[in-house]
């Protein structure tokens, strides 16, 4: 051990009267399960993420798709990219309108079409494993058929999330989805509304890291 180390370990044993430190025990104890109803759920999750400017839609399930479409029109974005293996992209196709803008298909390797991808994309939509009600979070669980880059390079991020995927916390959804037992991937992503940075004068920028807006479909 170096001096310098054994002169900062004496330094910090002299504080705590010459008692070493050591890990508290803990069972987890600390976790707070709030158990809100589903309707508190959503709206503790809403007033959140709603605060840091993503947009919450709520829609019936059985019409989501054209509520996606006038959304689409609105913000005047020609293209959505949608996963079509999955649930979500294939409803879609099927209920897809003439005159609505275009679907595109993530359907190629990364080094074939990386350019489209990064200059002609306007939006993209994907499914998610829930939200968080206490933080405000949307969890994204990434998947060969829906990567990363989905959610990360589109300028807009359209995600449809089930109202009764909404957890009361992290623990709980992490303990309800059976994680530890499941497996996870590489990259479990938290969302808590757009991509934003600031400078040193704290101007607030969107859409530097990632996508400018971020739009949340609640099927109820």
């Amino acid at each position: 051990m170096s001096d310098a180390r054994s002169a900062i370990l004496a330094r910090l044993r002299q504080g705590r009267d010459g008692q070493a430190w050591s890990a508290p025990e803990s069972d987890f104890a600390v976790v707070a399960e709030r158990r809100w109803t589903t309707e508190e759920r959503l709206a503790h999750f809403e007033a959140r993420i709603s605060s840091v400017n993503a947009e919450v839609i709520r829609v019936s399930e059985t019409h989501w798709a054209s509520r996606l479409a006038e959304v689409l029109q609105q913000k005047s974005l020609s293209n959505l990219l949608v996963a079509e293996e999955l649930p979500y992209g294939s409803t879609l196709r099927e209920a897809w309108q003439r005159g609505w803008p275009e679907l595109l298909a993530y359907d190629q390797p990364i080094e074939q079409w990386q350019s489209q991808l990064f200059n002609e994309v306007n939006a993209s939509l994907t499914g998610c494993r829930g939200a968080i009600a206490e933080t405000g979070s949307i969890i994204l669980w990434p998947t060969p058929q829906e990567p990363r880059l989905m959610s990360l390079v589109p300028p807009v991020h359209v995600v449809v999330l089930r109202a009764d995927q909404i957890y009361d916390t992290l623990h709980q959804a992490m303990a309800e989805q059976g994680w530890a037992e499941g497996g996870m991937p590489t990259n479990v992503v938290l969302v808590s509304g757009p991509s934003k940075t600031a400078d040193i004068e704290q101007t607030l920028a969107y859409g530097v890291h990632g996508p400018r807006e971020l739009v949340i479909l609640v099927l109820e």
